[in-house]
């Protein structure tokens, strides 16, 4: 199993429909997935984070903020 996961939960992704954590048979789809989901989030939410999918450990890959983007604070309480 290979897991997508999202790292921090800004204001606009708990107002989103987007799973905090999804599963997948194989590494192709979570990939995939990862890629897409993070490309919605940057076109889709505030402008105010930059979103990027990356490897973790083992099966795992994470949307992350990427680190100095964004204008400001969402005010999502994970900037500090």
């Amino acid at each position: 199993m290979f897991t997508v996961q999202v790292e921090r939960e800004c204001g606009c992704f708990r107002r989103s429909e987007i799973e905090k954590e999804k599963t997948f048979q194989n590494r192709e789809d979570a990939i995939s997935y990862s890629k897409a989901i993070a490309e919605i989030m940057n076109e889709d939410f505030c402008k105010k984070h930059h979103f990027t999918a990356k490897a973790s450990a083992g099966n795992e890959f994470v949307i992350g903020v990427a680190e100095g983007s964004g204008g400001g604070c969402c005010g999502g309480g994970h900037c500090g």
